[in-house]
């Protein structure tokens, strides 16, 4: 069984269909799928959903295109609904973009770090051509930090430095496509335990879907492509992927509260 530890099912674009796309998730395998925040409003609606279906688990947080919204109040409303959520995130640094100045960002990160480690939660970091910035903040904050790279788009170098710090390195849709071959080199050189798939969806198919809509039903096309580079069965990518994700977000395994 598959879990897409990074998805986006809580945006309008699955209003007319999420039912469906759930179904073709659990039909491919997938046995639970992370919604993950990136404004109040969809960090609201993760929640949401989840409260009324237990395969879903949701994430609050603000993403660095909308660091300009981020202040005391907003702090406080994600501190709030982070009682029924699993990680904080996706926050991070995206200097590509650049919906919000470079200041917010960073302001906005730090903001959601710290809230992270006062609630003990894991986070969900996004990073895009920020690397520095985002690993000179983490390294000022000090100790480890529990959560994950999400969608990793780096090279071994930037790979080993987030795995350093305690961070786990989650692949999406891009390890599969034909010039990614710096990001395919990382995926050997990650620890057994610290490995994650999602999907990022409805963003970034891997390339059998490549040009459709997103969904959870597709992470196992990223993770048959994982499994392969690190030789082992895709069965056994899936134990221990999920078991990672089920460990660091505390998922329950359904297999165990029957």
């Amino acid at each position: 069984m598959w879990i897409d530890t990074h998805c986006h099912l809580n945006l309008p674009e699955f209003d007319t269909d999420r039912d469906e796309v759930r179904r073709r998730a659990e039909e491919e395998g997938v046995d639970a799928a992370i919604l993950v925040g990136i404004d109040l409003e969809t960090s609201r609606r993760a929640v949401q959903l989840a409260g009324r279906d237990p395969w879903f688990t949701p994430t609050v947080g603000v993403h660095p295109h909308d660091a300009n919204s981020m202040d005391a109040e907003t702090v406080a409303t994600l501190a709030e609904l982070a009682g029924s959520a699993a990680a904080i995130g996706e926050t991070g640094l995206d200097y590509f973009r650049m919906h919000s100045p470079q200041d917010s960002q960073r302001q906005a990160f730090r903001a959601q770090v710290d809230l992270a480690r006062q609630l003990e939660k894991p986070l969900i970091i996004h990073c895009r051509e920020a690397r520095e910035d985002l690993l000179a903040i983490l390294k000022e904050i000090g100790g480890e930090h529990r959560g994950v790279m999400h969608c990793f788009s780096g090279d071994v170098e930037f790979a080993l430095s987030c795995l350093r710090l305690g961070l786990h390195i989650s692949f999406a849709g891009p390890v599969t496509y034909p010039k990614s071959d710096v990001l395919r080199e990382v995926v050997p050189e990650v620890p057994e335990d610290r490995i994650l798939l999602e999907t990022d969806c409805p963003f970034l198919a891997p390339q059998p879907v490549r040009g459709r809509r997103n969904e959870p039903a597709y992470v196992r096309f990223t993770g048959e492509k994982v499994a392969h580079l690190r030789g082992v069965t895709p069965e056994e990518i899936a134990r221990v992927t999920s078991q990672n994700a089920r460990d660091l977000f505390r998922i329950p395994d359904p297999k165990e509260t029957v």
